[in-house]
């Protein structure tokens, strides 16, 4: 059964043309959907219509098996975490209250609240001790992990992001990006979410949704939407990032030549994303890297021509 569920939605503003015009689609559990597409496609307006922030004219959507009218909207919210760019921390309240905030409504004791915040900072990369500081001393980075905590507290099923990242600076933004691929594989929750970064979809997402005046152009596996566009459109929107998003999107286990020995060039694990492997190519001015498995055995070589020939025999 699908976690949510949309089929042949449209969505007007006072009676306008469509934002979203017939739109279908279906995720189901676990899976990391990216959302991308020029301004004004719809993708922030699909993301609230699943929260109930947002009501549709035709068509039908069903969260956990109930289409939404059914919901009752308090509880529907409750049990969905949400996360802007704007975070929404209450500046009054200290992290530990910020994470807890929705238990606390919801009339879970107080030690049970500060338990559950101890246990949920860690796991977003923060140290325990800022249980009892309040957001004003928190770096931009740090507030944005408190509020993806707090999107965890109640362990919702669905998880949406509204470019949850877009506020920070590249090194921050990149070490959110990791973090939140982490909690993903170690949560297995089902995510939306919504950027207009194309690195950062191809990045995180299980699947990709390019949007374009509230229509589906293709839905589809990172590789698939940047190996195998389904039209000019798509072919056009990701343009000249085609290659440096698939960079980002691939690791190295797909393009290492596993005939190749060990002859001292530097160790990277085949897990790496193939950025990752150009960089540290660079970094030691090699020619060749070796690429171990997870336990440090040599499974092969990578050099950048492994690289072009691959990505030319995919295309």
């Amino acid at each position: 059964m699908a976690v949510i569920e949309f089929d042949g939605v449209v969505k007007r503003y006072h009676g306008g043309p469509p934002v979203l015009d017939g739109l279908s689609l279906s995720l189901d559990q676990g899976e990391f959907l990216t959302c991308i597409g020029p301004s004004g496609c719809g993708k922030t307006t699909f993301l609230k219509i699943i929260n109930r922030l947002l009501t549709y004219e035709q068509g039908s959507v069903c969260v956990q098996g109930r289409e939404l009218p059914q919901w009752d909207p308090i509880k529907l919210r409750r049990s969905i975490g949400y996360v802007i760019q704007q975070i929404g921390l209450f500046p009054h309240m200290t992290v530990g209250e910020n994470i807890s905030y929705v238990l606390k409504i919801t009339g879970i004791d107080r030690s049970a609240r500060r338990q559950r915040a101890l246990e949920l900072l860690p796991l977003v990369g923060l140290p325990a001790d800022l249980i009892d500081r309040h957001p004003r001393s928190l770096s931009g980075g740090q507030q944005q992990r408190v509020g993806v905590a707090r999107a965890l507290a109640a362990d919702p099923e669905i998880l949406l992001m509204d470019e949850p990242f877009g506020a920070v600076d590249e090194i921050t933004r990149s070490n959110l990006q990791k973090q939140m691929q982490e909690l993903h594989g170690k949560l297995q929750k089902t995510v939306v979410f919504v950027t207009h970064d194309i690195e950062e979809a191809m990045r995180l997402g299980t699947r990709v949704l390019l949007l374009n005046r509230g229509r589906i152009e293709q839905i589809g596996t990172p590789e698939e939407m940047l190996l195998h566009p389904a039209g000019e459109f798509v072919r056009t929107f990701f343009g000249f990032k085609n290659f440096t998003s698939f960079l980002h999107a691939e690791t190295l286990e797909g393009f290492l030549n596993p005939n190749g020995t060990d002859k001292g060039y530097p160790r990277i694990r085949r897990d790496a994303a193939l950025i990752e492997g150009v960089k540290m190519l660079f970094d030691h001015s090699a020619d060749i890297l070796t690429v171990t498995d997870e336990q440090g055995v040599t499974a092969g070589t990578f050099s950048l021509s492994g690289i072009k020939e691959a990505f030319l025999r995919r295309n």
